[in-house]
């Protein structure tokens, strides 16, 4: 039960809750430092005694005598021997603070073709993995880590990627990151530091890749996809040292990048010393039975493969991993060991962990068949409410690109369907050129099988919206 005492002093007021797990000398702190901090109690202010407030409050001279020294401790107080209690005069009233807010916009029904399914990450199996990390780690696993990442989920990862992707893992040319994008962001910036000005993009291709090599100071080079994957001809006029792809599942056309262009692109890199940057985002959810391994596998040292628990697990863990070529791997360790000193230690135990028990392979199987049904659902949504729209991706992964009808108002269909409380994508947002046929890239794994439905009907909803407007 809350004990209010009232005001003890000009501007002071202190309410102690006795039955409360936090200390009480913890809640008179708490009390005058808000009433410093609100103006209440103005710089200059002269507080009761210790014993004066003690009496006032019912409760021990001590428990004050002990705030009162934490306030001075921090800046607030200035107490001396002999003299009274008084704010210190450096102090200033804080403004007013509005409540902390994400940057990030929320809608109740969210295509956002990059979120998996939030409510199936298996948060039982994963707090027994973390238990287990907490349990059996050495005391030296929770000092400052190792920058490549803990040592036994380089060696569980590079087992993975080597049985599920066919990989060429070793685990010394693996890099634990912060998820794909630090990854990334220090393979550009290294290039940059190196001397190349250029690296090749595809369009439409997944635009923070456009964001992260700007940043670097580097020049993007578009490069157009079609139906088997990465235009191999156009990349040989970009001049480009680097190049980066998603040839499993690209983003966002679906296509998967033809046997005879990896060949192509493994020679384009081979014979000019280039770097190929794959990004393998998605590939374990295929939904025809047709997976393809890592490109990596075919040429190590001429890739950088990058991959990632964001669509495997959930994007909140921040937990990535990059396998490197030999010549490459240990100029990105040192630049990650002077960005951060390496990647928090007790989740990569607890991925470890999760790992070597199955859990992951049982998560996306399960999640692969989940996944299947939910395109399934989108695709019989958008056959019966948005008929004149065709669906050009393949058969994998957590989205579909939506081809909407030429002359349609891409930019205003996004807004309209926002104001019903539904997220979409649109195709230009990923695109070089603004001025191409209008799209959609809608995702499907964070919702159920019923929102999705009731989301396409609200985007059936805006489009004849807006198609009304342009009569």
């Amino acid at each position: 039960m809350a004990h209010s005492n009232g005001p003890v002093g000009p501007g002071l007021l202190i309410e102690l809750e006795r039955e409360a797990e936090v200390p009480l000398h913890e809640q008179v702190e708490r009390s005058v430092r808000e009433n410093i901090q609100a103006g209440r109690l103005a710089a200059g202010t002269r507080l009761p005694s210790s014993r004066a407030l003690a009496s006032e409050l019912g409760i021990s001279r001590g428990v004050v005598t002990e705030a009162y020294s934490q306030l001075a401790a921090e800046g607030y107080l200035i107490t001396r021997q002999g003299a009274p209690v008084r704010v210190a005069r450096t102090v200033r009233a804080s403004a007013a603070r509005p409540p902390a807010r994400s940057m990030l916009p929320s809608f109740p029904l969210n295509f956002h073709p990059g979120l998996p399914d939030l409510a199936g990450f298996p948060r039982d199996r994963w707090l027994r993995s973390l238990r287990a990390a907490w349990r059996q780690a050495p005391i030296d696993a929770v000092g400052y880590p190792d920058p490549r990442g803990v040592p036994a989920l380089r060696q569980a990862l590079a087992e993975y990627l080597g049985r599920v992707r066919g990989a060429a893992a070793e685990p010394e040319q693996l890099m634990v990151c912060t998820g794909f994008t630090q990854a990334f962001s220090l393979l550009c910036r290294w290039l940059a530091d190196r001397g190349v000005d250029r690296i090749a993009l595809e369009d439409p291709g997944w635009h923070p890749h456009r964001l992260i090599i700007e940043q670097a100071g580097l020049e993007v080079a578009p490069v157009a996809v079609d139906a088997d994957g990465l235009r191999i001809d156009d990349l040989l006029s970009t001049e480009a040292s680097a190049a980066v792809v998603t040839p499993a599942h690209q983003f966002p056309c679906g296509a998967v990048l033809s046997r005879e262009r990896r060949a192509a692109l493994i020679e384009w890199a081979e014979e000019g010393e280039r770097l190929i940057i794959e990004d393998d985002f998605d590939a374990e959810y295929r939904y025809d039975g047709n997976g393809l391994g890592a490109l990596q596998g075919l040429a190590p040292d001429r890739v950088a493969y990058i991959g990632s628990a964001s669509k495997r697990l959930t994007p909140g863990m921040r937990l990535g991993w990059a396998l490197l070529p030999p010549w490459l791997a240990w100029s990105l360790i040192q630049a990650k060991a002077v960005e951060d000193s390496g990647s928090e230690a007790i989740g990569q135990l607890a991925l470890h962990d999760f790992i070597e028990r199955g859990e992951l392979d049982r998560h996306i199987r399960r999640m692969r068949l989940r996944y299947q049904h939910r395109r399934e659902a989108l695709l019989e949504a958008l056959a019966r409410r948005l008929p004149q729209t065709r669906v050009s991706a393949g058969a994998a992964g957590l989205y579909e690109l939506v081809e909407l009808p030429e002359g349609s108002d891409e930019a205003a269909l996004v807004t309209a369907a926002a104001a019903r409380g539904v997220g979409i994508e649109g195709l230009a947002l990923h695109r070089f050129n603004p001025t191409g046929s209008p799209g959609l890239v809608l995702g499907f794994g964070c919702l159920s099988e019923p929102a999705i439905d009731r989301g396409i009907g609200l985007v059936a909803e805006a489009l004849q919206e807006v198609e009304d407007r342009t009569i």
